[in-house]
């Protein structure tokens, strides 16, 4: 994290954001959302039937990880900045009603959709808590899976996110997600620039750190993929792209 920036300016930026999502997912935002990224992304169009429709149109994900999460019927899983639900959704798919899904999100709107669609949709497994991630509000060991969803850039801590992950999963679990990073460092004035975090560029750590940052807090059997499907929109984005070569991967991880 840069000395120099202005972390709660950070929160409320990025808050600001994803209640623009939760509340206009047809608005202009610096990120593509929606059915057709879903698709492009390798989502099962089988699990898309039974996926809430309002979930979908606000889906703001930067990859597929299902097939590295490998979840089974009967397991407990986590969503790291859980968002419309789309994820949950499509974990409590995969788990059946014998298992159970648990979201955590910090921006008020989004918690109330999921909590919605869940209901409307009859996704028992399914409940959301508000929180943040760099600091869960569940027991140790709760959990055999960790997912997350273009999330974890957004953080200034993200020691403490992967410190966090790997407290609440049991015994052989694994942590599966999706993110944003960069191949090359990028300087300190896009670093300490908390509009630029928010719009998922500031915060994208270089490759090898964000490798580093998964093995310190224990992790290990660390798989990497890029994710050439997913795209910025934004002209800012873009150039990011070219300059630094920020763009998304998906990664798995194990716990001991």
């Amino acid at each position: 994290m840069s000395k120099s920036l202005d972390v709660d300016k950070l929160e409320r930026e990025v808050k600001s954001v994803y209640r623009n999502v939760a509340e206009t997912p047809d608005g202009e935002f610096h990120f593509e959302m929606g059915q057709d990224l879903v698709e492009r992304l390798g989502y099962d169009t089988a699990d898309l039937e039974y996926v809430p429709q309002a979930a979908i149109d606000s889906f703001a994900g930067v990859g597929h990880h299902f097939d590295l999460a490998e979840l089974e019927p009967r397991e407990t899983v986590l969503d790291l900045g859980s968002g419309s639900g789309m994820d949950m959704f499509v974990a409590a798919l995969h788990v059946t009603e014998t298992g159970s899904v648990t979201g955590v999100d910090m921006t008020d709107e989004q918690i109330e959709n999921a909590r919605r669609l869940a209901k409307e949709g009859g996704f028992h497994n399914v409940r959301v808590r508000r929180g943040h991630i760099e600091s869960l509000p569940f027991d140790d060991e709760s959990f055999d899976a960790v997912i997350s969803n273009g999330v974890i850039n957004l953080s200034a801590e993200k020691d403490r996110v992967f410190a966090e992950a790997y407290r609440v999963l049991k015994p052989g679990g694994r942590l599966a997600l999706s993110d944003i990073i960069s191949e090359t460092q990028m300087p300190e004035r896009i670093k300490s620039n908390a509009d630029l975090w928010a719009a998922c560029i500031g915060g994208a750590e270089q490759i090898d750190g964000y490798r580093e940052m998964v093995e310190r807090a224990g992790f290990e059997a660390v798989e990497l993929r890029e994710n050439p499907q997913y795209q910025f929109i934004s002209d800012q984005a873009a150039n990011a792209c070219q300059t630094y070569g920020v763009k998304s991967v998906s990664l798995v991880a194990h716990k001991r």
